[in-house]
Parts: structure tokens; C-alpha cells; sequence
């Protein structure tokens, strides 16, 4: 098989490791052909397409964080090529839905032994895909001031949380899903493909990326002490405090601006969204169902 590996040397907080040398080095022994793209600063979407078009490779890695695999996954929607994930990131929230392991060798390994997943994919404003997680309101503010702040770690994190509860503003929102609409009071809206955040926090319970739906889950009242027990040692969301609608779309419309972001991308604030479900256009290497990951 031939391989595409495609690397963002700027995710994550080690910097300098060497991919393509841990690559290289795995696979020596195996009889697939290894190709590299590394992802420049500037926006590389077309060059990605241009190299997936020349080389045809049988599959595709996106080896960073959770913008890198949206990156990815937009070139190979609807094709017969396959999508594996190296988690590389900072935030690493699709390998964590699918149980990809953060060991780079075991990660490697589920690329030889793993088996294909359809997936779906959930199409924002007609012209944004999201893989995994979206949401307007709470989280989507603390990813702005937690990504362009000088704060990092769980500390850093904590005192981001402080500052957004301090800031924190209820949203009156309408939800249309088919002839249905429904108005909420809620300090946040999550659309959501997957179960999880990257942080391990389950938000969605019902999450499945390939039941040809997506969830809203509408969280009317979260507490600081709810958000770091959730966000910093990997609980549930109580279920008390949250609504769950099922929906293969679904037009959200709040009276104010509200932050809003994309799989962990900051997309500014924004009064109206609208997200339908596009049904298993993604074949993505996950580990096989039950097996304890090992180096093969």
C-alpha cells in the first residue's frame, strides 16, 4: 500500500519531534511505499489536494491535532481512500472518540492492524465539516481564551474557566429541526457527532459518528466546580442539567452574538448556525473493537 503521511510540525507542545524519522523507522521492516507532506503556516488545502491527486495513495494520515485531521478529511471525503490519524495535537479529540492511542508506536501499529469505520460527517453552514464537536456559547469561549492566552496546563485551563464563568452569559436560543422548533434558555449548545471532548469529558452519551445522526445537546446550567471536575478528571456532564435532541439537521438561531467553534477551531461569534448530517462519506483505520493495542 502506499501511504501518504500528513504532518503539522506546529501541533502539540513538543515542537520538535521528529515524524518522519519515527516513521521511517517503523516501518522499514513493512513493504508499504512511505510519502510525506508537511503542512506550511499559510493555509494548505489546495497543495494537500494537488499531492493526494498526483501520488493516489491507498491511504492517508493526518499526524497532528484535531485541525489537521479536519484538513485531511476534507480531501478524502467520498473517495475510496482511507484516513488514519496519528494524535500529535494539543487537542486530540477525534483519536480519543475512535481510541487511537497517544503512544506513536501503537498508533502507528493500528494502522497495520486496524479495521475501516465509515463515518459521518456533520456539514456546518453549508460550507464547514465537523468530525466531531461544534458548540455556541460556553466552551467555544473558553477555547478562545485558551488558545489565544499565554496560560497553558490544568492550571492555565482552571483560570481560563474562572474567567469565562465571571464573563459567562445565558443565550435565549431557537432550535428548528424538521417542522419542530423548540426555544431554550442555556449557556451553551453543543452539535455533536462524537460522545467526548478531547479531554475525555463525555457531553453527549448517545455520540456515534456512523448512526447517520447527530446530536444538540442543549446544557442549560453549568457551575465552576462542574466544569473542572468535568473538564480536568474526565466526568460526565450531569444529566440533570442537560437536553438531548437526535437530528440529521438542525437551524440554531440565538438573539445575540455567542462564540462558536468547529472541532476545537475558534470561528468568532456568530447569531445563526446550521449543520446536517452527511452519511458515512469517511472511511477512517480505527483499532479493532476489544483488542488490546500492542506493538505489531
Amino acid at each position: 500500500m502506499k501511504i501518504l503521511f500528513v504532518i503539522n510540525p506546529g501541533s502539540g507542545r513538543k515542537k520538535d519531534i521528529d515524524w518522519e524519522s519515527i516513521i521511517k523507522s517503523f516501518f522499514q521492516t513493512f513493504p508499504h511505499s512511505i510519502e510525506f507532506f508537511t503542512l506550511g503556516k499559510e493555509e494548505q488545502a489546495q497543495a494537500l489536494k494537488e499531492i493526494i491527486k498526483k501520488s493516489m495513495p491507498g491511504l492517508v494520515v493526518a499526524v497532528g491535532g484535531d485541525g489537521t485531521v479536519t484538513l485531511v478529511a476534507q480531501q478524502l471525503m467520498h473517495t475510496e481512500m482511507q484516513m488514519g490519524i496519528i494524535p500529535a495535537g494539543s487537542a486530540n479529540g477525534m483519536a480519543t472518540e475512535l481510541g487511537i492511542p497517544n503512544d506513536p508506536q501503537l498508533a502507528l501499529g493500528v494502522l497495520l492492524t486496524g479495521e475501516v469505520k465509515a463515518a459521518d460527517v456533520i456539514l456546518m453552514n453549508e460550507k464547514d465539516i465537523c468530525l466531531h464537536l461544534s458548540d455556541i456559547g460556553l466552551n467555544a469561549q473558553l477555547i478562545k481564551y485558551f488558545k489565544y492566552g499565554k496560560l497553558r496546563g490544568k492550571i492555565g485551563y482552571a483560570k481560563v474557566v474562572l474567567k469565562v464563568l465571571v464573563r459567562k452569559r445565558r443565550m435565549k436560543v431557537a432550535l428548528q429541526s424538521g417542522n419542530e422548533v423548540i426555544l431554550r434558555s442555556a449557556v451553551m449548545i453543543a452539535i455533536a457527532n462524537a460522545s467526548k471532548y478531547g479531554t475525555g469529558a463525555i457531553i453527549n452519551p448517545d455520540g456515534n459518528i456512523d448512526d447517520g445522526v447527530f446530536e444538540v445537546v442543549i446544557v442549560r446550567k453549568l457551575g465552576v466546580l462542574e466544569i473542572l471536575k468535568m473538564f480536568l478528571r474526565f466526568q460526565r456532564f450531569n444529566p440533570k442539567k442537560i437536553e438531548i435532541l437526535h437530528a440529521k439537521s438542525v437551524i440554531i438561531e440565538t438573539k445575540r452574538q455567542m462564540h462558536f467553534q468547529i472541532d476545537g477551531e475558534y470561528m468568532g461569534k456568530v447569531k445563526t448556525v446550521t449543520a446536517r448530517i452527511l452519511p458515512a462519506p469517511l472511511k477512517l483505520l480505527v483499532p479493532v473493537s476489544g483488542e488490546i493495542m500492542k506493538n505489531p
